[in-house]
């Protein structure tokens, strides 16, 4: 066993500091522990696990929470606190919810979670659940627009948000297992339920046009169906997007279908299974009523949104994108600062030979340098494949799958030469044709930056590219005249080859 000292020693391949803090969610339906390395713009798990007690069925019938259901929630919070004592856990946050706040013995069922957990519990009101459902998705969706809506056990929360404005907000009884009950077990039933709750809220056609960020369980599960109905390239469910009709479709399928009978319904776990036609029911009402131009899958909620309402506005006005590739460059890279150099260079050679950026492809192509050098312990052969499958499946928010595309492509063709041969073309088909264009761009980019400072800090500062008519050339001043040589110069050729250019490499004493 580790003496006390080896167990101060920092974690390597962690970011320690502030963390870990933790989240319990007592909700309708699951009870859920998830610690986070520390807090975060850009939080990463340590631990995750979840029990569905099913704390909220029987409520809206009975008024109370079930026995068989409060003994096994217990039992989960006794593991859950354990599991954070041998964790370290800093800061533990217990949330409790709809079931908790509805039922008759809510009150008593609280006190014993208090008892177990050692810190007080905040029975979140249907407000602050809206309020902190919304701040999950300004955590995880850079700029978000459009209505956030939060599916649990027993309610459902609607809110406006507007990037870091949050807006009017309604909670609805219209939860999974409360639905299921007041229907009587019946989805088409169901759907005339909320739709007599969804006609109530004016502001919801306020939506149209703009996006529907879904949350929750239920909802992630149906995402996950879809995704793998249609063979998707990536399974990250984060920011997953479906188009508005389609998505109305895939609802009403899922209602209609007997549930087993479904294609791909084995990656959806039986225990969600039960209650998936009755949260398609309700986003499907929820779709007709807003009218938004699509779906967008969140796997941040109400956690994510409690730790970004904790942080100061100078942390939650960061990139989450950017800063997550920060952490990345600090764990893997061979020279962090090396990377964050690269920033600043390529920013200026992209501006230098015309290469226009909006502010997406300007974020895009910072984080691609920061991530650029993170496969270097690979062998050479397969850097640009493991650092693909690393940034297209990482744990990234703040970034659709069209900009993971580009962060993968970039660094692939960094490591790789830019040829697209041992490339798999489902990753180019998230992208459309100027999003991979900037990649190639970019990778030739960073093969020429590699060429000249074998990755060591210092040295680009000291480097420009200066413009001559057709041509692009590289000045190396000094003692960095040295670096002259052939691969440097088929480097810089294949650079300015993309930006229709002639690439010279110009040595000054």
């Amino acid at each position: 066993m580790a003496d006390e000292a080896e167990r101060e020693t920092p974690v390597r391949g962690r970011l320690n500091g502030t963390g870990p803090v933790a989240v319990i969610d007592i909700g309708s339906n699951s009870v859920r522990l998830v610690v986070y390395e520390r807090l975060s713009r850009a939080p990463t798990t340590l631990f995750n696990e979840k029990v569905l007690a099913g704390l909220g069925r029987g409520v809206g019938k009975t008024g109370r929470l079930a026995n068989e259901s409060v003994a096994l929630a217990l039992s989960t919070l006794v593991r859950f606190r354990r599991i954070c004592d041998q964790s370290d856990v800093k800061d533990l946050h217990v949330l409790a919810t709809a079931a908790a706040r509805d039922a008759e013995n809510g009150a008593e069922f609280i006190a014993d979670a208090e008892r177990i957990c050692g810190v007080k519990v905040k029975v979140l009101s249907g407000k602050d659940e809206a309020r902190l459902s919304a701040c999950g998705i300004m955590s995880g969706i850079w700029h978000p627009s459009g209505i956030v809506g939060d599916l649990g056990g027993g309610s459902l929360e609607l809110v406006e948000v507007d990037g870091e404005t949050v807006g009017r907000g309604k909670t609805l009884p219209l939860g999974g297992i409360r639905l299921q009950e007041t229907a009587d077990g019946k989805p088409a039933k169901a759907q005339k339920i909320a739709d007599e709750y969804l006609q109530k809220i004016d502001w919801l056609s306020g939506g149209e046009g703009k996006d529907f960020y879904a949350v929750g369980g239920t909802w992630r599960s149906l995402g996950r169906l879809h995704l793998f109905q249609e063979g998707y390239p990536l399974h990250v469910m984060h920011d997953y997007s479906i188009a508005l009709e389609e998505a109305i479709d895939f609802c009403q399928m899922v209602v209609r279908r007997d549930i087993d009978s479904i294609d791909c319904i084995e990656v959806v776990s039986k225990a969600r299974r039960p209650l998936l036609a009755f949260g398609a029911a309700v986003m499907e009402r929820t779709l007709k009523r807003m009218k938004p131009r699509r779906v967008v899958f969140s796997a941040l909620g109400v956690r994510e949104g409690l730790l970004f309402d904790l942080m100061t506005p100078e942390a939650r006005a960061m990139d989450p994108l950017v800063e997550a590739a920060r952490e990345l460059s600090l764990l893997r890279s061979r020279s962090p600062a090396y990377a964050e150099e690269l920033i600043d260079w390529t920013g200026r050679l992209f501006s230098a030979t015309g290469i226009d950026e909006t502010d997406e492809e300007k974020r895009l192509r910072e984080a691609s340098c920061l991530l650029s050098d993170i496969g270097w312990r690979a062998h050479p052969d397969y850097r640009g494949e493991q650092s693909l499958n690393i940034i297209s499946n990482a744990g990234f928010v703040g970034v659709d799958h069209a900009g993971r595309a580009y962060l993968a492509l970039a660094v692939y063709y960094r490591h790789q030469g830019l040829i697209d041969d041992a490339l798999s073309p489902r990753i180019r088909e998230l992208a459309n044709s100027r999003i991979k264009e900037r990649a190639r761009i970019l990778g030739a980019a960073l093969r020429v930056a590699s060429v000249i400072t074998a990755s060591v800090e210092g040295i680009l500062p000291r480097t420009e590219v200066v413009i001559d008519g057709d041509s692009a050339m590289l000045r190396l001043s000094g003692e960095l005249a040295d670096l002259d040589g052939e691969r440097l110069r088929k480097r810089m050729g294949q650079f300015a080859k993309l930006v229709g250019m002639k690439g010279i490499v110009l040595p000054l004493p």
